[in-house]
């Protein structure tokens, strides 16, 4: 599978920013605190996906990344495609020319596979993520440690946008 550590760090951060975002702008600075990812890669991330139109940027003091669109119009597949990743389980990124220039025997099983990620990973938007008890908890420990309060976390959708709540590490 060609998913590697760009794919997870950029998703991770996007959730990150939609976790955050609704106090204002949120500094690459912050999410790499929080999320131990190296700032300069960061800064290489945002640009594609500023270019992609994922998140806006907001220049000067007090600037940083907010969700170009609702948490709900974001899903997973479109944030690792910003990044220039792929979901590609085959030898031969679909090719057809995996085994010394002809199509291996399991060729179709791993394009297959590759169908079936990349439909999951549509279907998953970041309101999905930030839904899941597991992630508005891990986000309270990692805003705790790093700044000893509690974030404001969206934990419901609304016709309006994000209901927004604090939360604590042992919060259902």
């Amino acid at each position: 599978m060609q998913l590697t550590t760009k794919g997870r760090y950029a998703v991770t951060a996007i959730l990150d920013l939609a976790l955050h975002g609704g106090e204002g702008p949120v500094s690459l600075a912050d999410i790499s605190g929080r999320q131990d990812i190296s700032l300069p890669y960061l800064e290489q991330l945002f640009g594609k996906l500023r270019r992609a139109g994922v998140v806006n940027s907001v220049r000067g003091p007090g600037g940083g990344y907010g969700l170009a669109r609702d948490a709900s119009a974001i899903f997973v597949a479109e944030i690792i495609d910003a990044v220039d990743e792929s979901v590609d389980t085959t030898r031969c990124q679909g090719a057809g020319d995996c085994q010394g220039g002809e199509t291996c025997l399991t060729h179709s099983f791993w394009e297959d596979l590759s169908e079936q990620i990349l439909g999951f990973l549509q279907g998953v938007s970041l309101a999905d993520l930030i839904a899941r008890r597991e992630v508005r908890r891990i986000a309270g420990e990692q805003d705790r440690k790093q700044h000893g309060k509690a974030p404001r976390i969206p934990l419901a959708m609304t016709g309006a946008g994000l209901d927004e709540t604090r939360i604590s590490a042992g919060a259902p």
